[in-house]
């Protein structure tokens, strides 16, 4: 008899991925990409195209969108010995304040300075010693995020190796707010004529902002979960948002997060069954045991072994059962990852 298996240990989220899985570029047309289906109801699987989502959903149906952008926030910076750094931006703090990741982190002390360019500084002015995130401060001249637009670079995932030839490649096309340090990659299957179709037969569009940090993308480096800390992304629900969310759910329509960051968006809004409009920091980590409050189907990638992305899956649909569908995706050779095919779970 097999020993039960502990649902607080980071090892139990793991398997095996082969290399050649790994998506190297998104699918063209960004609607073509395969999607596996699961009816958790009747416990039934399909595969399809991700197009095909549109003869699954039901008019009434609400699919919440996080309309991040990602900005180019990966920079490369100089000290005075010449010495270059990548500082990777996380969250903003205020005008001239970043939270940042930096590489090599310990060649930079408190107070050190690094160059970008003549238009561009920074300063170190803190660190976080529990995540080693470090606060900088920018000295410039003109506007930032213009600045930012010349010097920076897109920050694609370490496991992508080939160089993207059009950066909008990884943008959703509804990406409207610059902040996110990643894309929220569910979001990449979608099409501007994919989401004209399903709103011609009755499906609605809800917009949430939730920035993508440190937070999302971190991996779990404790052997107990629930020792691992989430760094805080900034989110945001308007009013419209939150009374197109409740009206949807006392008439009993599903309510279907696109995406891992529009879940911890709406689950950190969540209060007596609603959503409530409001900003702020979210460190929401939801592994199984949590119980759903808002979201009635997820729409999401194929993620990392062991990660907090892989663990939230679980919560919505089981550990052993999101495992169970990795394994057929790894069979039938799905692409994995941030330009990887996509799960729809209901």
């Amino acid at each position: 008899m097999s020993e039960p298996v502990n649902i607080y240990d980071t090892a139990s989220y793991g398997y095996n991925l082969p290399e050649e899985l790994i998506a190297q570029s998104p699918a063209e047309p960004r609607d073509s990409s395969r999607l596996m289906y699961y009816d958790r109801a009747s416990d039934t699987l399909q595969h399809l195209i991700f197009r095909d989502i549109a003869d699954i959903l039901k008019p009434g149906d609400v699919l919440v969108i996080n309309d991040t952008k990602v900005i180019p926030a990966r920079l490369y910076a100089y000290n005075e010995k010449g010495r270059q750094f990548e500082v990777l931006l996380l969250k903003r703090i205020d005008y001239k304040r970043w939270e940042c990741l930096i590489k090599p982190a310990k060649k930079l002390k408190i107070g050190g300075e690094l160059v970008v360019n003549e238009e561009l500084k920074l300063k170190a002015v803190a660190v976080h010693p529990e995540d080693g995130v470090r606060e900088v401060e920018f000295s410039f001249d003109g506007v930032f995020e213009d600045i930012l637009s010349r010097v920076g670079n897109v920050p694609l995932p370490p496991y992508i190796t080939e160089k993207l030839d059009d950066p909008s490649k990884y943008q959703t096309v509804y990406a409207d707010e610059p902040g996110s340090a990643a894309a929220p990659t569910a979001g990449l299957h979608f099409t501007p004529e994919l989401m004209t179709k399903l709103e011609e037969r009755g499906i609605k569009f809800v917009r949430v902002l939730l920035h993508v940090g440190l937070g999302t993308f971190r991996p779990v480096k404790t052997h107990n979960i629930l020792e691992h800390k989430m760094h805080t992304e900034y989110y945001k629900v308007t009013e419209e948002a939150a009374e197109s969310i409740n009206k949807a759910l006392s008439e009993g329509r599903r309510v279907i997060a696109v995406g891992t960051t529009s879940v911890r968006t709406l689950e950190s809004a969540a209060k007596d069954g609603k959503v409530c409009a409001g900003e702020g920091n979210t460190d929401i980590f939801i592994y199984p045991g949590y119980e759903f409050k808002i979201v009635k189907g997820l729409i999401t990638n194929f993620h990392l072994p062991e990660s907090t992305l892989i663990m939230l899956v679980s919560a919505f649909m089981g550990r052993e059962k999101t495992l169970e569908l990795y394994n057929t995706a790894v069979r039938e050779q799905y692409r994995f990852f941030s330009f990887g095919d996509a799960m729809f779970v209901l």
